[in-house]
């Protein structure tokens, strides 16, 4: 019986498009954005930032050596959040939902600080709240701040000890094949949307069926 629900950020409560924040970083100068970034797990210094071994403003520093300009936080912050389509409204919803009959939550996300400062904003789902009103900040288990990240095995344990969650009574959802492979090897139950999908109105079927 499944009792705990782990969802992802990107892909899960949002939709994402990596092409257009790699076109943002290009406009801002960094040419060969490429070579860094991927929709699940950042390369390069975008990933020393997104495990936490540098911090957003060495980050900046970094995008600005190699832009040869100088480029702001607002900048590099905009740059970020181009990633973001949309906001999978009905979803955040449904985990609202889900906690009022009885699930426990938590959050498990490959980010950093210019996406987790956003999303835990009241500027998130356009009606004042952030993601700590859907998914408490003491259950948001963040790759930069725990440095490391999915699709190791580290980030998922340490969830699990925070939360004494038993893995076979917990669901995990991320659109991430990589993520998903590490979660069942883990004896989680798992579930792969697609990028920006609504699965408010199955989420319950598939509980039953994990």
């Amino acid at each position: 019986m499944i009792k705990n629900i782990v969802f992802d950020f990107g892909g899960v409560f949002a939709k994402i498009d990596i092409e257009r924040c790699m076109d943002a970083f290009k406009a801002l100068g960094l040419k060969n954005v490429e070579k860094y970034m991927d929709p699940y797990t950042q390369g390069g210094f975008f990933g020393e930032m997104e495990e936490g071994t540098i911090n957003g403003e060495e980050f900046r520093k970094k995008v600005s050596e190699l832009s040869g300009h100088e480029v702001s936080w607002d900048d590099c912050d905009r740059a970020w959040h181009a990633i973001i389509v949309n906001v999978v409204k009905g979803n955040l919803q449904k985990v609202l939902d889900l906690r009022e009959k009885g699930y426990r939550v938590a959050l498990l996300s490959n980010t950093n600080p210019y996406m987790a400062g956003w999303f835990r904003s009241d500027k998130l789902d356009g009606e004042g709240h952030g993601i700590g009103y859907y998914i408490p900040k003491e259950h948001q288990y963040l790759s930069y701040e725990l440095k490391t990240m999915k699709p190791g095995k580290e980030i998922f344990q340490k969830m699990l000890d925070g939360e004494d969650f038993i893995p076979e009574e917990t669901l995990f959802i991320d659109d991430g094949a990589g993520n998903i492979k590490t979660a069942q090897s883990l004896g989680l139950k798992t579930y792969l949307p697609n990028n920006g999908e609504d699965w408010s109105d199955k989420i319950e079927t598939i509980i039953k069926k994990a």
